[in-house]
């Protein structure tokens, strides 16, 4: 059983993050936000997907302006990503954005960063201090040398110093790099240190399948060790391939699932079906089908029955035909060429 490390417990709009509550998944879009009608769309099939924070670029006032519209059309939170421009962030803020996303280090003159943060309490607004490997301050790149897991929770203890200097509290926090060993190993000296809910990811991790086992194998172990409180997969790829493997990483360590777990034959010698399809159409079909049931798809005649009786439903091949499996309990025997119709019939007959 994964114990969860100890968190303060923030509000993203009417998701809790922290305090002991469910890994939150979030993703990011990829369109331009000042195309409103397209930001939309994507966010609206993010949430269908199960995403359940978004966050937008703003790279300037046109965009900013545009979130009170975006907001309006969304059911889920919406979080303004920042830079440099404080500006910006006020706008946000009135616009209704439900997070920000900045670094109060970089967005100039204290009063400015006391403008942002008084009009962020104002609305109850919570901040995420977002440490990056690639864009950490030069004075802490000089005294580290290159990019360090200490030289990431110096840059986030800074930026929590200026916040809490200003009396703000709401303070969620990520040290993301596109290292697996240096970003795993900058969240646990920051949960040695502070109790701040911690947002975690491996950042640039790649086009799939190389992103996917990065932050796999990134996120993997900090959830393991009870480390984060809302999750981005960040791939070079859609967003919602990013949503899909979050809960497939949340659903290998038990944490959360959504949608069928299938467990496939890799296949082998002794294979005399063509599992590597039928597990495929299988995964396809049942995209759209509402279960978190575990499904075998096997393919096997030493390992095959057993892991077929072991889940929820399943279906053990042999050569031309298969026998389904109900609960560990024999359902009947279908042809190679019925599996798939008859495995989602069983499924959805519940």
């Amino acid at each position: 059983m994964i114990q969860r490390r100890k968190t303060k417990r923030i509000w993203i709009g009417r998701v809790p993050v922290g305090g002991g509550e469910p890994v939150v998944v979030q993703s990011m879009t990829k369109t331009d936000t000042r195309d409103v009608r397209a930001t939309v769309r994507q966010i609206r099939r993010l949430q269908r997907l199960g995403c359940e924070i978004v966050r937008v670029a703003v790279p300037d006032m046109e965009a900013a302006t545009a979130l009170g519209e975006i907001k309006k059309r969304i059911e889920i939170p919406l979080i303004a990503d920042i830079h440099f421009d404080w500006r910006l962030a006020l706008e946000a803020l009135r616009q209704g954005v439900d997070g920000l996303r900045i670094n109060p280090g970089n967005i100039g003159a204290r009063w400015k960063i006391k403008e942002v943060v008084d009009a962020a309490r104002d609305r109850a607004v919570p901040i995420r201090i977002g440490v990056n490997s690639g864009s950490l301050e030069k004075d802490i790149l000089k005294k580290y040398g290159s990019p360090t897991a200490e030289a990431l929770v110096e840059s986030a203890s800074r930026h929590i110093g200026i916040l809490k200097d200003l009396g703000f509290d709401m303070i969620k926090v990520s040290l993301k790099g596109s290292n697996v060993n240096l970003t795993v190993e900058a969240y646990r000296l920051f949960a040695e240190r502070f109790d701040y809910p911690l947002h975690i990811g491996i950042t640039e991790a790649g086009p799939p399948p190389l992103g996917i086992v990065k932050s796999a194998v990134g996120l993997g172990i900090l959830l393991n060790e009870g480390i984060g409180d809302t999750i981005r997969v960040s791939l070079t790829a859609t967003p919602y391939e990013e949503v899909r493997t979050a809960y497939e990483i949340l659903a290998s360590l038990g944490i959360r699932q959504r949608g069928a777990d299938i467990i496939s034959c890799p296949t082998c010698g002794r294979c005399n079906l063509d599992i590597i399809r039928i597990a495929r159409e299988v995964k396809r079909r049942l995209a759209s089908v509402p279960t978190d049931a575990t499904v075998a798809v096997m393919g096997c005649v030493v390992n095959g029955p057993g892991e077929a009786k072991e889940a929820d439903y399943g279906v053990a091949g042999a050569k031309g035909e298969g026998i389904l499996f109900r609960k560990g309990k024999v359902v009947r025997r279908v042809k190679e060429s019925e599996m798939v119709d008859a495995l989602i019939e069983l499924i959805q007959q519940g």
